[in-house]
């Protein structure tokens, strides 16, 4: 029942990070960083000691107690996720938005997953899954399948999205609907793609390192609620550090190309409807930050071992491929290219079921 509701929790969190782009669709006359700063804001600042407030009445104090080695990791690990982020629009510049992608968001998958379980070979903790031990077990084994399988899945929707690119010969949208003008310089956008698809997987490194305050959280929650499992919403109190990495990060880059372009002019544009660009950024920032809420249920489910990374991966990839063919981004291609996607998509969705089984097992 945990592995079912585990699952379920995923899937939301994939759900919300797969569609949070679609508001940003909605705004008119601001440029990129003009609009995911906003958003920022809200996903970033505004939204996470919300809803840790409302989950941890008593979440500051954990903050305020935990050591400054520990806040220091947990924010270091949310600022090189922060990079991975902003360096992923060079990735898709330098190889194109399908092969770029996948390249970082595989890497990203591989590493966020099974870095941790290497680390615990080496430094035993309680409660950590280990590579040693998901070698030596059945239900480790088909979460590495489950890994296996859904990288597959993302090399066959690069080839689809190569493939596209190519037939219809027209500038790309990355995942978050940013229209890419590519410059293909293969060495260097290998490059940039590694560096980003490594730091985007800090963000789970940036949960582990700040475990001690969710572990506080739920000690607390269980002692006032015995018989009760284990607490939903304990990783709320750790996001708020790590996304304070995370926006410190996008803050600086944000500023540097509102500058660069000139538009920090935006905001006092005629004729653009401030209001509404400000409550379709509100709601994309938003949805932005749910998926770490989802994220957290899931893991609390689960745990935040290779198993939770993979189904959350998985989910937010399945989740903006279907988008792109209901919003027809993929109408005008061949048959081959739709059934290539297909291909792509049911494989990783094969992979979803793989790792659910895989835990349902333990």
């Amino acid at each position: 029942m945990n592995a079912l509701l585990g699952v379920f929790f995923h899937f939301l969190g994939g759900f919300s990070s797969g569609s949070f782009y679609l508001p940003y669709k909605k705004v008119k006359g601001w440029s990129w960083e003009t609009y995911w700063l906003i958003g920022g804001i809200v996903s970033w600042i505004i939204v996470p000691p919300l809803a840790a407030f409302l989950t941890i009445p008593n979440f500051w104090e954990i903050i305020q107690n935990e050591s400054s080695s520990i806040l220091g990791l947990t924010f270091l690990f949310g600022a090189l996720w922060g990079i991975g982020g902003f360096t992923y629009g060079l990735g898709v510049r330098y190889l194109g938005v399908a092969l770029g992608s996948s390249i970082i968001l595989g890497l990203c998958m591989v590493f966020g997953s099974l870095v941790p379980s290497i680390y615990y070979e080496f430094s035993p903790q309680t409660g950590k899954d280990n590579i040693g031990l998901m070698l030596s077990s059945k239900w480790g084994q088909m979460v590495l399948l489950g890994l296996f399988v859904c990288v597959i899945g993302i090399i066959i929707s690069g080839k689809a999205g190569m493939m596209k690119e190519k037939e219809l010969q027209t500038d790309s949208l990355d995942p978050h609907g940013t229209q890419v003008k590519t410059e293909y310089k293969f060495g260097l956008g290998l490059i940039v793609s590694i560096i980003s698809g490594v730091l985007s997987a800090c963000f789970n490194f940036g949960l582990e390192a700040g475990k001690p305050m969710a572990t506080v959280a739920n000690e607390l929650w269980k002692n006032a609620n015995p018989g009760q499992g284990e607490f939903l919403f304990q990783n709320n109190v750790t996001y708020v550090v790590v996304l304070w990495g995370g926006m410190a990060v996008n803050l600086i880059g944000c500023l540097y190309l509102a500058i660069k372009n000139k538009s920090y002019t935006d905001y006092t544009k005629r004729n653009v409807p401030v209001l509404s660009n400000l409550i379709f950024c509100a709601m994309a920032g938003t949805m932005w930050f749910l998926q770490f809420f989802f994220y957290g249920m899931g893991e609390s489910k689960m745990g935040n071992g290779a198993s939770s990374w993979i189904l959350h991966m998985a989910f937010i990839i399945l989740i903006a491929n279907l988008w792109g063919i209901i919003i027809k981004e993929w109408k005008g291609v061949s048959k081959k290219t739709t059934t290539t996607i297909a291909i792509g998509m049911t494989v990783m969705f094969i992979s979803i079921l793989i790792v659910g089984y895989g835990n349902s097992l333990r």
